[in-house]
């Protein structure tokens, strides 16, 4: 039995990467009932929700966010009180190789869940109406980049500044200026239509069952296969890296107790180079899974992406502030406990790379 608090929240994208983490925390975690739409892409998969999918608050309905009566069933047959909208194509690379799949899932199927939640909320009753929420997330990369520390002289980065939720949008890529695009619907739709939004901009996230295209994954699962672990440029790309359980928790703050307009940047304050994140997971491969030479060895420098941003780095002192939330894993923490997982669960890793993606470079092919 559910309390009067509980809340039916939908999760589009909650067989994805950061998707997967909030309905995992959403069973696991509190008694909300969840339902999951998603299209099962390459990157979405059940097999990370195997721990909750057998639960009586847990619904799964295997739905493109571009389908517009499919997505009216839903709202008709779960009558959601909360839309956390995820579903995203996400990964930089792919957006340079084919751009065109992902102005048409982050922007059009934006739209599309925009409007069919606009129709479902118009016609809520009075307390449902007034408590009914939509929740956009979004990444920093909207931001572009910041200032980097090789350009100031050396000055630490501490110094330099932060992405805050006042940072004037200017994406470098097709994938986040698709997300900038999505994140100024879902703002005028409140503004415009009155439906009641929030969103959040998220740093760099990694832990379990996140895809293999991925820079963390990637390298260790080339590490663990005597494969090169290819580092664009100088690696010396600065990442805010935040663990994907502690973002999961702030998702579901944000969906349950944030402020109606507001916009929260989520980060972990852990600023790393590349080649810092890759040298660091090569020095606990060589502690917990040593061989003969070290795994920094096969560290590869190719030629950098095009448009690379070099720097992003979140001011999360906003979220904390006003709704209490601050990350519980430093990135030394997450870290270790990301390539344990890895080396545990190397069956799920087999499973989910098909034959469309075996960890080939993207985002060279139309450059």
């Amino acid at each position: 039995m559910t309390s009067k608090t509980t809340k039916r929240i939908l999760v589009t994208g909650g067989a994805g990467f950061i998707g997967g983490a909030v309905v995992r925390h959403l069973i696991n975690d509190t008694q909300h009932v969840v339902v999951n739409v998603d299209k099962l892409t390459y990157a979405g998969n059940l097999e990370s929700l195997k721990t909750v999918s057998d639960s009586s608050r847990y619904a799964f309905e295997q739905v493109d966010i571009c389908d517009a009566l499919a997505l009216k069933k839903v709202f008709e047959t779960y009558q959601p009180d909360i839309i956390m909208h995820l579903a995203a194509e996400s990964h930089v690379d792919r957006s340079i190789d084919g751009p065109g799949e992902f102005i048409h899932t982050n922007i059009v199927g934006t739209y599309t869940l925009l409007e069919q939640a606009r129709a479902y909320w118009s016609q809520l009753e009075s307390d449902k109406k007034a408590n009914f929420r939509f929740h956009h997330i979004s990444t920093d990369e909207v931001y572009g980049d910041l200032p980097h520390p090789d350009d100031q002289g050396g000055i630490e980065s501490k110094v330099l500044p932060l992405f805050t939720e006042n940072t004037s949008y200017a994406p470098s890529s097709p994938y986040s200026a698709s997300k900038a695009g999505s994140d100024h619907l879902v703002r005028a739709w409140q503004r415009t239509f009155g439906l009641p939004s929030l969103v959040t901009n998220c740093s760099n996230n990694y832990g379990p069952f996140h895809f293999p295209e991925k820079l963390i994954p990637l390298v260790i699962l080339n590490a663990l296969d005597g494969k090169a672990l290819p580092v664009y440029g100088k690696g010396n790309q600065i990442r805010d890296w935040l663990f994907v359980e502690d973002h999961a928790r702030a998702l579901v703050l944000v969906a349950t107790q944030g402020n109606i307009g507001e916009t929260y940047n989520i980060g972990g304050h852990n600023e790393k180079q590349n080649i810092e994140v890759v040298k660091t997971i090569c020095a606990i491969l060589d502690e917990v899974k040593p061989k003969t030479s070290s795994y920094a060895e096969q560290i590869t420098y190719v030629t950098d992406r095009p448009g690379h941003d070099m720097r992003y780095a979140i001011d999360a002192s906003k979220i904390q502030r006003e709704l209490g939330w601050a990350p519980l894993e430093t990135f030394e923490s997450g870290i270790r406990k990301t390539v344990q997982w890895y080396l545990n669960n190397q069956l799920w890793c087999q499973h989910v790379q098909d034959g469309s993606y075996q960890r080939g470079r993207l985002g060279v092919h139309n450059v």
